[in-house]
Order: C-alpha cells, then structure tokens, then sequence
C-alpha cells in the first residue's frame, strides 16, 4: 500500500493532529495515555509558579529513562513553598501532567497553583476551603493543581480523563485541574 503525503506532513503533524481530535473526542477515546507513552522519546515538564515566582522547563525523560538531575529539579519545584519542604513527587503524575499538556497543543506553561502539601499546609487549606481532602494525594507527593490561561477548565479536564492514569478533579470557580497517580476516578469541586 502507498501512502502519498503533502510536503508538510510530518511525524510531529501527525501527532498535532491526533492531540487536537483527542482532546475533543476524550470522553471515547479510551487510552491517550497509553499512546503518548509509546509515540515519543523525551517527555518534558514547562511550568511556572505564581507564588514563589519560579519556573520550571525540563525533560524529564529520554528514551524510557527518569532522568534523575531532573527529577530533582522537578521534585524541588514542586515542593510546600509555605513550609519550604521538598518530598520526592510520584514519575506518574509527572506523566500525567506531561501526556495531558502535549494533548492540549499548547507551548504555555502551566501555572503550579499546588504540588506537594505537608500535612500541615493540608490542614490549615482544609480549614479554609471546603475542596481540600483530609487525605489528599498533594501529601504523598502524587498530586498538582493546574492551569492554562490558553485553555478553560473544560478543555484541560478533558485531555486529563482522556489519559485514563488517574483522579482528574474541575474545579470551576477556582479555575483549575486537580491531576493525581491515585485510582482512576473523576470529579467536579
């Protein structure tokens, strides 16, 4: 069989163009995690945080590798800047985050609103807002709170549950996404 292609069409456009048709078919497609953990090389993290002021841009990942210098990098990132304590956080959410943001199409970085939380800072954020679990995975270092000015909260929701890797929180009125490495599970805050 011969396959004629334009010019243009690439690899790389390819795959643009199955993020953009997954992200608006998530709710059937079944497993886009699965599918970008075997279509690429190097998985990256871009993020920035609004809190502390820092920025985060690395690979994480190269060729079925953690790259431990930037695990690190990330883990510190990443960290309870109220307490400024660093846990080590879980690859999976990282890969999360990763196949969601590379679904979505964007160049943005996402905003870190919250990454690891001791189980003080939990506590004290528990007692203020009624979103926050007593047993949150932001404790065990497996979950981050997301957002893209690019993209409403629908839209990111949706490439995260399309990943089928985890518990994808919306939380509308705070304008973010909940993604953890925990049980498969979805719900609205």
């Amino acid at each position: 069989m011969t396959l004629t292609t334009s010019a243009n069409l690439s690899r790389r456009g390819l795959l643009r163009a199955f993020a953009a048709t997954a992200v608006i078919a998530a709710p059937t497609y079944a497993n886009a995690f699965g599918f970008l953990k075997g279509a690429g090389n190097v998985r990256r993290l871009r993020m920035y945080s609004g809190r502390s002021g820092e920025t985060l841009d690395t690979i994480y990942w190269i060729d079925g590798q953690y790259i431990p210098e930037a695990l690190k990098e990330v883990n510190y990132f990443m960290r309870d800047w109220r307490a400024d304590e660093v846990r080590v956080m879980a690859p999976q959410t990282m890969d999360i985050i990763a196949a969601t943001h590379a679904l979505l199409d964007v160049n943005e970085p996402y905003m870190l609103l919250s990454g690891y939380r001791n189980a003080q800072t939990n506590a004290m954020l528990r007692m203020e807002s009624r979103g926050v679990a007593a047993h949150s995975l932001h404790i065990q270092g497996e979950a981050a709170d997301l957002r893209l000015s690019s993209r409403n909260v629908p839209q990111i929701y949706a490439a995260a549950m399309s990943c089928k890797a985890g518990g994808v929180g919306r939380y509308m009125r705070s304008d973010f996404v909940h993604m953890d490495c925990g049980p498969v599970r979805t719900w609205n805050g």
